[in-house]
């Protein structure tokens, strides 16, 4: 019988092995180098304190901390924090005072950041478009679920508390609360039916709106001559094929949506100083005067107080409260700077030098907080998170307490 000896390793034999184990570590590390890991910060923290829920109006307020925010075109609130966004950094922070909780960020710079399911939601630039999306737990900054979206540069978040969805002039979609994609409306960059799923292809979305699970578009067609405004659903059974509810031309070629619901549909037409609201057979119910500037169409905000109790919208002159169930104006406050935000049953509606008191039954001005805005005359948009009010002043988020 014969036994194999001790296998005999030669020198050719041991460099070939190390070459091996080298060329292995080094793709390790480039694959290490060059991952979405590598290139992510995450620092969560065990859990922000839920905020105190104020009784009464306070009688003054004062600036209690102010942090950069460009990538928040409002005051974001997620859970029990107050979410800013700038650069490429997503930041959780304790409302009353301001001290950072939890930061995630990237390699990549921030598009925008928005809110909804108690959390918050951050979408980074890659390439030429938005399309890095993750979901933060307010309270901790958790990472979520994540997704990759055709979302375009310039877009953001509205959601209607159950949907989220992000605007673009060539593709606007909705997600719902684990980021899986609801519906898209419109073509993407590397599409795969060619607008075939559209009712209309080669328009362009010039205006949304969100509401009562559907999606309000203002559309810029070929061949028509004033803008159009379509309806969708948020869910539809197919996700790439859009279910319409309505579609009908405006008469104006300046129209902006303001607000959408189940039963009816709203746009400010701007070249004719007015305000028009549909049916869902496309039928024009009614309409009323508005005093308007010629702001960006996502400047357009209409803020819900409770359910029940009347809208908010900011024309860019005024604020004015629409029946949630009808969208006939109640009344109006003159001459502000947004839309306002309800506190302790009262709603701050943000004035120069200070912030409006306003009965959000009868618009009666009850008094008025006076706030240093230290020189800043630009458009204001209100949040409240507790006991602490919020303001966004151009790039820039201020706490009030």
């Amino acid at each position: 019988m014969t036994v194999a000896g001790p296998e005999r390793r030669t020198r050719a034999d041991l460099v070939a092995v190390v070459v091996l184990v080298v060329a292995a570590v080094v793709a390790t590390t480039v694959v290490w180098v060059t991952s979405d890991a590598r290139a992510t910060l995450s620092e969560i923290s065990p859990r922000i304190p839920a905020p105190e829920q104020p009784v009464a109006v306070p009688p003054e307020l004062t600036e209690a901390w102010r942090a950069p925010s460009g990538a928040t075109p409002e005051p974001v609130t997620a859970g029990p924090g107050v979410i800013t966004g700038d650069g490429s950094t997503v930041r959780g922070h304790d409302p009353r005072t301001g001290e950072e909780q939890w930061r995630y960020a990237r390699d990549l710079p921030l598009c925008t950041v928005g809110a909804e399911w108690r959390g918050a939601i951050a979408v980074h630039r890659k390439g030429d478009g938005c399309s890095e999306v993750t979901a933060l737990e307010g309270a901790t900054g958790t990472r979520g679920p994540q997704r990759n979206s055709d979302a375009e540069l310039g877009t953001r978040l509205l959601s209607d508390g159950t949907y989220v969805t992000a605007t673009g002039t060539g593709i606007v979609e909705s997600w719902r609360s684990d980021l899986v994609r609801t519906q898209q409306y419109g073509v993407p960059a590397a599409p795969k039916n060619a607008g075939n799923n559209l009712p209309r292809p080669g328009c362009r979305t010039v205006s949304v709106g969100v509401g009562d699970d559907r999606v309000g578009l203002v559309e810029a067609c070929p061949g028509e001559q004033s803008d159009r405004i379509t309806v969708i659903k948020a869910r539809p059974e197919d996700d790439e094929q859009p279910e319409q509810v309505l579609s009908v031309a405006l008469g104006s070629a300046d129209a902006s949506i303001v607000a959408v619901s189940q039963q009816f549909v709203a746009a400010v037409l701007r070249d004719r100083g007015e305000v028009a609201v549909y049916d869902t057979d496309g039928n024009r119910r009614q309409s009323f005067p508005a005093r308007t500037e010629a702001l960006p169409p996502d400047e357009v905000r209409v803020e819900a107080t409770t359910p029940g109790e009347p809208l908010t919208w900011f024309t860019g002159r005024d604020t004015v409260a629409l029946a949630p169930n009808s969208f006939t104006p109640l009344w109006t406050v003159p001459d502000t700077l947004g839309s306002g935000a309800l506190f302790a049953g009262k709603l701050l509606v943000p004035v120069r030098n200070g912030l409006a008191v306003i009965d959000p039954r009868s618009g009666a001005r009850e008094t008025m907080i006076p706030v240093d805005r230290g020189g800043f005359d630009g458009p204001v948009e209100v949040a409240v998170l507790g006991d602490t009010v919020l303001e966004q002043r151009g790039d820039t988020l201020v706490a009030l307490r």
